[in-house]
C-alpha cells in the first residue's frame, strides 16, 4: 500500500464505502484482474462489478475470470466502424448507478481519457472517483479522479513482492533490487517515456521541499508529506517507483533528502552539511576575490548556486538572499550592491 493511504481511509466513513466498479474491457487486460480486485479492497466493498466489451471478439476476460470475480458481463456490438460502443454503455450505466444513490464511489477501471468528462461529472456529484488503468492513461483521466492506480507498475511489484516469498519485508528494495522506477521525466525504466504519465521524482522532490520551506526550513512530519503527496498527485504510490515505503524511497531517491526517526515519529529534513558559517565564509572569499565588492547581487546568488546545487536560503530562515546578507555581520548591503566590512 502507497504511503498516505492510512489517512485517506481515516477520512473516510468508518462504515466501508459502496463501490461501483465499471470496466472497460477493449481497454484493459485481464491480466489485471486480481490487481483490480485488491486494490478495491482497501477503499471499500463493490455494489456492482460490470465489464463491457464486445463477447463476440476474444480479448482474454474468459467465462472462469468473470465468474471467479463475479463480474456481469455487458455485451457491446460495434454498430459503426471506429465508434467505441463501450464507452457510451459505460457512461449510460454509471449515470443510472448514481441516480439510485447506491453507492459513494466508482472506480472505472480504463486508461481511455475519453471517460474524463465522465470522471468530472460523478465528483462534481461528491461521489469518490477510484481509477484504475496503465501508466499510459493521459494525465487529464488520472487528475480528473480523486485516486489513480496504475495498474501495470503496482501490479509488478505486487509480482515482486511474491516471487522473494512470505518472508520479504515491506519495506522497498535496495537500489539494485529495484525496477519500475520513474525517472524525472516521469518515465519507467522499462517501457518506453511516451508511454508513461506518471508523477515524476523531480516533481515529488519539489512538493517535499516546498514544504519543509512552508516549515521555515525545519524538518517536516513524514506522514504530513504523505498527505501532502497523495493530494498533489492523484496518482502518487511508492510502488509506482519501486517502492513499499515512502522513508525509503526518499533516502534511494532524493539525495538532498534525509529520513530521521524520533522517537516514534519520522521526519523529512534537507539532508546538509553546510552551516550559516562556512556559507558565510564562502560569500565574503568571493566579495574579496570580486576586489572587496559585488555590484550585482544576481551574480553572487549565481555564483553561490553553481557552487551549492541545492542551496535554499529558507533553509536558514530567509526568503531572498539579500535578507541573508543583511544578516551576516561582515558584510554591507546597500541597494544592489554588497561588500565587506572594513
Amino acid at each position: 500500500m502507497g504511503v498516505g493511504m492510512e489517512e485517506i481511509m481515516e477520512s473516510m466513513s468508518s462504515e466501508k464505502m459502496q463501490f461501483a466498479v465499471l470496466i472497460d474491457a477493449d481497454n484493459i487486460s485481464s491480466k489485471y484482474a486480481v490487481t483490480i480486485f485488491e486494490e478495491l479492497e482497501k477503499y471499500g466493498l463493490t455494489s456492482y462489478r460490470r465489464i463491457y466489451g464486445n463477447w463476440s471478439r476474444g480479448n482474454g476476460w474468459s467465462e472462469n475470470l468473470l465468474l471467479e470475480h463475479s463480474i456481469m458481463p455487458v455485451q457491446q456490438f460495434s454498430y459503426t466502424t471506429g465508434k467505441n460502443a463501450t464507452d457510451m454503455a459505460m457512461v449510460i450505466d454509471a449515470m443510472d448507478i448514481l441516480y439510485k444513490n447506491k453507492v459513494q464511489g466508482f472506480c472505472l477501471v480504463t486508461s481511455d481519457s475519453d471517460f474524463t468528462r465522465l470522471a468530472m461529472r460523478l465528483r462534481e456529484e461528491n461521489m469518490f472517483v477510484l481509477g484504475m488503468g496503465e501508466s499510459k492513461t493521459p494525465l487529464a483521466l488520472t487528475r480528473a479522479c480523486n485516486k489513480f492506480i496504475h495498474l501495470n507498475l503496482v501490479a509488478e511489484q505486487n509480482m515482486e513482492e511474491i516471487a522473494m516469498g512470505e518472508g520479504a519485508v515491506l519495506g522497498g528494495r535496495n537500489t539494485e533490487e529495484k525496477h519500475a522506477r520513474v525517472s524525472d521525466s516521469g518515465s519507467s525504466c522499462n517501457a518506453p517515456a511516451e508511454e508513461q504519465n506518471v508523477t515524476s521524482i523531480s516533481d515529488v522532490r519539489q512538493v517535499i521541499l516546498t514544504l519543509i520551506n512552508e516549515n521555515g526550513g525545519r524538518q517536516v512530519d513524514l506522514a504530513w508529506v504523505g498527505n501532502r503527496l497523495n493530494d498533489k498527485f492523484t496518482d502518487f504510490d511508492v510502488r509506482n517507483y519501486g517502492y513499499y515505503k515512502l522513508s525509503t524511497m526518499i533516502d534511494q531517491e532524493l539525495p538532498d533528502l534525509h529520513v530521521k526517526k524520533v522517537s516514534n515519529q519520522y521526519y523529512v529534513e534537507r539532508r546538509s552539511n553546510l552551516t550559516k558559517e562556512e556559507l558565510e565564509q564562502e560569500i565574503c572569499r568571493m566579495i574579496e576575490k570580486n576586489g572587496g565588492m559585488v555590484e550585482n547581487l544576481a551574480s553572487l546568488n549565481d555564483e553561490l548556486h553553481k557552487k551549492y546545487k541545492q542551496l535554499d536560503f529558507k533553509q536558514f530562515g530567509y526568503n531572498r538572499i539579500s535578507s541573508f546578507l543583511r544578516s551576516l555581520g561582515s558584510v554591507t548591503v546597500h541597494e544592489n550592491e554588497v561588500s565587506l566590512k572594513r
